[in-house]
């Protein structure tokens, strides 16, 4: 039991958490997250503190003002003899290794044999082939010199979806499949062997370089889906600099004398980095909101990839890694979770302007902890996913307000049952509706109830009490509805009704007097399905006051209950108890309130049980005007006098309480709904008295189920009095049936 009751208080959450969850990952597997995603990788290369200069690496670089002064010699295309000339001044200064990221299958302009001669002189100068081929672009075959001594590397990058380079490659397959080290590889691979490190591969294959091991890129990782993962692939952990690496033009390399040592020891690149020689490319620092993209040259991109090898190896600089897709789903489905769950305990927070604001603050605050931990979490190394983590935190959130707003439609539905749409409003919709506290105001009290119901529902099921409790409470409430009055409580057959609560009208009283024939009249309907059902006949009694109260919401923080009190609402009972079923009862003050369209057709005094001051009570027939609605009029009861006395035992009822005394008398007149009772006591009974009754139908009969009636005011002989039954046993009933009937008709 205590299971299934945590379930249910705990039902928003187990619904919206996997429903969520499944719904972000199904949408993640599709691949429509990843563009996202990879924009959130790159925000957080963006925003990542600066690094130093990589001073192991200088490029020299091929700019656009060296296009244009080389042209303006002659000397471009770059011819090899230059070439040739750059890499000897290079070689003077003994650099780890040279790099020259320039295409030269072909001889170009003079000096090529000297270009050879170079090429085969110098163990530690890497050449570029480009290895892939698509539908857009075709592979370049190597530098032949440098091929046939193994000194060349692949310079292709993956691109992704967007056109930017994101991935580097360790090595790839060429059309024959066979292994070709990328550029930037076999450039580390020279450096760190120059200082005895170890190049190689774990049992399992996997690339290694002195003690770190390169997590080999697969389709799904982090923010990827179904990626190209041919050859090895690493993530690019690019560093955050201003200018990452040391540069210098062509052509001061080639006229100007070079400073002492300024390529000793070091990896030089040799590239192009001019707008016109179109080797630009994006990356994630391409990703600029205020300006235009800025791309970088692809010998820039390769000294990232080559720094990431060293400093990794060298400086214990974290690589990129990702966690694997279990571990992608799990945090997927914790933030679900947080979602949902920070909703869901504050579904109720809306009573005031401060608390309505929780929900916000704390869905901002969990957002601000997803970001964060994913930052600090890219910092440390790790790639975690973002967005699909931020759309299950946001799904979930907004999954348990539909299903809570749902739930609440269904409630207001259920309110409103109770309360007009205008009240539901106030409540619901207004959070100053739902604060605690009351105001004093006049209103119209109407209150009814079923005449001896209570004695009826002891002789049936619960089911069919149910049943009946339910059709007679759906017929009442839609006409209360329609006079816009405001179902305070339904108490069992009673309903206790309010009109200008919490919204006053001018005309309350009168809407009260026509809602009050309205249920009256609505009680033939009532009363067609009762009989149907087989079942018997309902009566109900209504009584009216119109009086300052105190009305608004009662209870606690935990529980609220809009409602009223008061002794005038207590004396509204009061009233309604004097009636008999299909009277309506009204207080002086209402009278008033309604003015002269009410159609009065009797009046009395009564001494209300808790009030010093007798009181006027009017029996209302019916209201004119706009409403023009009447009671049917009841014909004069004829009380027929039996041949034979019945003889019986009475008691007083005192509310719901019989008093013990019990008194002995005679049924001596009997009517359709009443009787004569002739008193054995010299007690006199006060009209509006409710009885309790026993007969004897027969001399040696037993003692008959209880039946119930109320003292009339009409005048009887002495030592008697007039009733009107309010329930009647169905045994008894249809013996007195039948005494009325034969004695009607003598």
């Amino acid at each position: 039991m205590n299971i299934k009751k945590h379930l249910w208080q705990w039902r928003g959450i187990l619904i919206a958490t996997p429903s969520v969850g499944i719904f972000v990952l199904l949408l993640r597997l599709s691949g429509l997250l990843q563009m996202l995603e990879l924009a959130a990788l790159d925000r957080m290369f963006l925003l990542r503190p600066s690094e130093p200069v990589d001073e192991r690496i200088v490029i020299i670089e091929i700019n656009e003002s060296d296009v244009q002064q080389l042209g303006k010699r002659g000397h471009w295309p770059l011819p090899d003899g230059l070439l040739a000339k750059l890499l000897k001044n290079l070689k003077q200064q003994k650099p780890s290794a040279i790099g020259l990221d320039l295409y030269r299958d072909l001889p170009v302009g003079f000096g090529h044999d000297s270009l050879v001669k170079v090429f085969e002189s110098t163990p530690n100068l890497v050449g570029v082939q480009k290895v892939a081929e698509s539908e857009d672009s075709s592979a370049v075959a190597p530098p032949p010199a440098l091929k046939k001594i193994g000194q060349v590397g692949a310079n292709d990058f993956p691109l992704d979806g967007d056109g930017k380079i994101r991935r580097s490659l360790l090595y790839l397959a060429d059309k024959n499949g066979k292994n070709v080290f990328s550029f930037a590889f076999k450039l580390s691979s020279l450096y760190l062997s120059d200082r005895q490190i170890d190049v190689g591969q774990t049992e399992d294959f996997l690339v290694k370089t002195g003690q770190v091991i390169y997590p080999l890129f697969q389709g799904n990782d982090g923010g990827y889906i179904r990626a190209e993962d041919q050859g090895y692939q690493v993530l690019i952990n690019y560093r955050h600099a201003r200018q990452g690496f040391q540069r210098i033009s062509i052509t001061d390399v080639l006229e100007n004398p070079l400073p002492k040592n300024l390529f000793t020891g070091r990896i030089v690149l040799i590239g192009p980095t001019a707008e016109s020689l179109k080797d630009l490319f994006y990356t994630p620092y391409s990703s600029t909101v205020l300006t235009a993209p800025k791309r970088m040259p692809g010998v820039v991109i390769h000294a990232h990839a080559i720094s990431q090898i060293l400093s990794a190896t060298l400086d214990d600089r974290l690589l990129i890694k990702t966690w694997k897709e279990p571990q992608e789903w799990l945090w997927i489905f914790l933030w679900a979770w947080i979602g949902a769950t920070l909703l869901w305990q504050q579904r109720y927070s809306g009573h005031s302007k401060r608390r309505s604001l929780f929900p916000l603050i704390s869905f901002f605050l969990a957002g601000c902890c997803l970001i964060g931990s994913s930052y600090v979490a890219f910092l440390a190394g790790w790639w975690i996913p973002i967005v699909p983590a931020f759309m299950a935190l946001i799904g979930s959130g907004i999954a348990v307000t539909a299903y809570v707003a749902r739930t609440a439609g269904a409630i207001r539905k259920t309110f409103g049952r109770y309360l007009t749409d205008e009240v539901v409003a106030n409540l619901l919709e207004n959070p100053e509706g739902l604060k605690l506290g009351g105001e004093r105001k006049k209103i119209t009290i109407l209150t009814s109830d079923l005449r001896g119901f209570t004695a009826t529902s002891e002789r049936l099921s619960a089911e069919e009490v149910i049943k009946i409790i339910n059709l007679y409470l759906g017929y009442m409430a839609d006409v209360i509805t329609q006079y816009k009055g405001t179902i305070d409580e339904f108490m069992g057959d009673g309903i206790l009704v309010l009109f200008g609560a919490p919204i006053a009208r001018e005309d309350d009283a009168i809407r009260a007097i026509a809602c009050a024939v309205g249920m009256q009249l609505a009680m033939e309907s009532v009363n067609q399905k009762i009989r149907q059902m087989g079942l018997p006949k309902l009566e109900m009694g209504i009584g009216i006051n119109t009086a300052e109260v105190v009305v608004g919401n009662i209870g606690s923080e935990k529980r609220t209950k809009y409602g009223v009190i008061g002794n005038q609402v207590n004396l509204t009972y009061r009233i309604e108890s004097y009636t008999v079923g299909g009277q309506i009862f009204a207080s002086e003050s209402t009278i008033h309130e309604a003015g002269s369209i009410v159609k009065i057709i009797g009046h009395r005094e009564v001494q209300a049980k808790g009030v010093k001051q007798p009181i006027k009570i009017y029996e209302i027939g019916g209201i004119t005007g706009k409403y023009n609605l009447y009671l049917p009029q009841e014909q004069e009861e004829v009380f027929l006098e039996l041949p034979e006395a019945i003889p019986l035992h009475y008691a007083v009822l005192d509310g719901k309480d019989v008093e013990r005394q019990v008194f002995q008398g005679k049924l001596v007149k009997l009517s359709v709904k009443g009787a004569q009772i002739c008193n054995n006591n010299p007690i006199v009974l006060q009209p509006f008295t409710n009885l309790k009754l026993n007969f004897f139908m027969n001399p040696n009969s037993t003692i008959s189920e209880d039946t119930y009636a109320k003292v009339l005011d009409k005048t009887a002989e002495a030592d008697s009095f007039y009733i009107r039954f309010t329930n009647i046993p169905p045994e008894v009933e249809a013996h007195l049936m039948a005494l009325h009937n034969r004695e009607g008709k003598i």
